[in-house]
């Protein structure tokens, strides 16, 4: 399916919001304005924005601890992501989740997880739902190559291929778990491999193509709505940044001309070339998206910076153990 220009706009500017607000999370974490530990999207967002086209905000989506970049496509509002970060009473989790908790089920964001692997059972549970409901609704579970190797990732694809579930899994092989290379944790470099075990589909994608992520999410989206069950959509992409960042920046450990390589393949310089070749966008008008997301994340910082923090009294207030 050929996108049309409101299409391929949206998700420009979508995969641009991701890109800029991690990298401005990334300096205001550096300068000491927001708390705890940040961990960039930057490099990944075809995936996040290719496959989140095909929902609506009644589907689901759980994520991982690299969290922004779904919240982001999924619909979620910056300016509230934004006060999470700074800690704040207007955040997403009246500022006491952080970074790695953000959820908004309004738009069917059922959250960020700091667990490796958490939200596949998580989502199993939402297309279960779902499924019991019978209004053609999907969840989407994100994951990392890391989580591949959690039991929650074979028990996750087990039942959702014996209960036919409504739900595509989306692996974002990045091709690193922390600073363990994919070839270190698994001896089948494709986790997509793993699929067929479980009577899925297994599709391999390139993740840095987002054309091509929303035409192979499109169709496993289509076919969990029809009740064909679940499908396991490995995107091969690669973060650019470091895994994870508390005070400083942390030191780079990977070669640096694979870095190079993948820096050449940059997702969104990719959709900026082929909205310039059809003709759907101008350069002028690229600059222009790329301002106005930038004029967004100044009113995120500046509703942040004015949301006062969370009274101390309410440490324990929305703590369901103790």
């Amino acid at each position: 399916m050929t996108l049309d220009r409101p299409q391929i706009v949206a998700m420009l500017r979508s995969m641009i919001l991701i890109r800029e607000f991690d990298e401005l999370a990334i300096q205001l974490r550096v300068a000491g304005k927001i708390y705890g530990a940040v961990h960039p999207y930057v490099g990944q967002e075809a995936v996040a924005v290719g496959v989140c086209a095909n929902l609506t905000p009644r589907d689901r989506v759980t994520s991982t601890h690299r969290g922004h970049g779904h919240c982001i496509a999924k619909g979620a509002d910056i300016r509230r992501m934004m006060a999470e970060l700074f800690g704040r009473v207007d955040g997403y989790c009246k500022g006491k989740g952080g970074s790695m908790h953000i959820a908004d089920f309004a738009v069917g964001m059922l959250g960020a997880n700091g667990i490796v692997g958490g939200g596949l059972p998580i989502a199993c549970g939402a297309a279960l739902a779902a499924q019991i409901d019978g209004r053609g609704d999907v969840t989407v579970c994100f994951f990392g190559d890391g989580a591949a190797a959690e039991g929650e990732f074979h028990e996750a694809l087990n039942i959702a291929g014996v209960w036919k579930l409504p739900i595509v899994f989306v692996c974002e092989n990045n091709q690193y778990a922390a600073n363990n290379a994919v070839a270190v944790q698994h001896p089948q470099v494709d986790i997509a491999a793993h699929a067929a075990v479980y009577a899925m589909p297994g599709v391999v994608v390139d993740g840095n193509d987002v054309l091509e992520v929303h035409a192979s999410a499109g169709e496993a989206v289509a076919r969990a709505r029809r009740g064909e069950g679940p499908s396991l959509l490995e995107c091969k992409t690669y973060r650019w940044r470091f895994h994870a960042m508390r005070a400083a920046i942390p030191p780079e450990t990977r070669p640096a001309d694979e870095i190079a390589s993948w820096k050449a393949r940059d997702p969104i310089a990719r959709l900026e070339q082929h909205a310039l070749s059809r003709g759907l966008l101008s350069a002028a008008e690229i600059g222009a998206i790329q301002e106005r997301v930038r004029g967004d994340l100044n009113e995120a910082v500046d509703f942040a910076e004015q949301s006062p923090f969370p009274d101390p009294k309410d440490l324990l207030v929305d703590m369901f153990a103790k």
